[in-house]
């Protein structure tokens, strides 16, 4: 009996390395924010969240809006031309790539907006892209489907598996079937 308890008591220990605080902890961390970002003088963006935590001891370093995001761009005349809203967000600074999560919202200068729950935005090769279900409307149609791939300015955009509503005219409809 005495032999199977000291079988049992080991003095193997076995330790888990320490956490650093500096993977977990951001290095930045700011609470309503509403801030105006500018290009040469002249300002193109505002940006307004509630919570923006910047992580530059991680690989990729990123920021992190985790209580939502909502960005507009200005013209020169400071006219909101577009504008972005997400529940979530984050900015991978290495590599220029946005990741909006949630209800993520887009209207683009002509006024058609996209919804969809995952959209990426690739600031280096200058495109949006989604893999997730869009819903695209204009004033005279709806578009829905997946596989979403967009130039920067959202006007020149192309969706996989289409379905829609696209009213058609009389006098558009060809009496030859």
């Amino acid at each position: 009996m005495l032999l199977s308890y000291t079988s049992c008591a080991s003095s193997d220990e076995h330790f888990v390395e320490a956490i650093n605080e500096q993977d977990s902890l951001p290095t930045l961390s700011s609470t309503g924010i509403s801030t105006l970002v500018s290009d040469s003088g002249v300002i193109r963006y505002k940006l307004v969240t509630e919570k923006w935590d910047i992580y530059t001891k991680t690989n990729p370093s990123k920021w992190e809006f985790i209580k939502g995001l909502y960005i507009e761009q200005f013209d020169e005349t400071m006219h909101v031309t577009a504008s972005i809203q997400a529940d979530t967000a984050y900015f991978y600074d290495q590599n220029k790539l946005w990741e909006l999560r949630g209800r993520v919202f887009v209207r683009n200068r002509e006024g058609t907006t996209f919804r969809t729950k995952v959209l990426f935005w690739d600031q280096s090769t200058r495109e949006f892209y989604s893999h997730e279900n869009m819903l695209v409307v204009t004033p005279d149609r709806e578009l829905r489907g997946t596989e979403f791939r967009s130039n920067e300015q959202m006007t020149n955009y192309t969706v996989s598996n289409p379905k829609g509503y696209f009213p058609v005219s009389d006098t558009e409809q060809n009496e030859e079937y």
